[in-house]
């Protein structure tokens, strides 16, 4: 197993009742999850959200850093699970929704950058979690 580096704060996990919870770190930004999706995501759906911002932050960064920038980005995501428990994520497709003036080639090399190196997330699924993505790039709005 590799080695990792602690991360430098823990994440407090607090009860609120029924199958809420909210967490952060201490002192910051909190997140609730909902076991019964009805009050906020669901922890699964919360991973679904994650992993789309995770990616969406290092495409808008890769196309910052080439001088195209987004000028939006909406990603959608379908998504299976394993049938039994723990039911896990077993494949996503991630739909990227943008306006840009990058040529559609640095936006796939964005989205695989992402998905092969740079994404936190991605990186902590199961190896034989199938990601996929679909592009839908549009001029960048003036």
């Amino acid at each position: 197993m590799p080695e990792g580096v602690p991360a430098e704060y823990p994440i407090e996990v607090v009860w609120e009742g029924g199958m809420r919870y909210r967490g952060g770190r201490a002192g910051g930004a909190t997140l609730t999850v909902d076991g019964d999706a009805q009050a906020a995501p669901s922890p699964v759906d919360a991973l679904v959200i994650a992993l789309a911002s995770c990616s969406a932050i290092d495409v808008v960064d890769y196309l910052e850093k080439r001088r195209t920038p987004a000028s939006s980005l909406s990603v959608s995501v379908r998504f299976s699970r394993a049938p039994n428990p723990p039911r896990r994520l077993t494949e996503a497709v991630l739909t990227y929704r943008l306006a840009s003036d990058s040529p559609r080639e640095h936006v796939e090399r964005a989205v695989q950058l992402s998905f092969e190196k740079y994404c936190s997330v991605a990186g902590s699924l199961a190896p034989d979690t199938r990601l996929d993505y679909e592009i839908e790039l549009s001029p960048a709005a003036g």
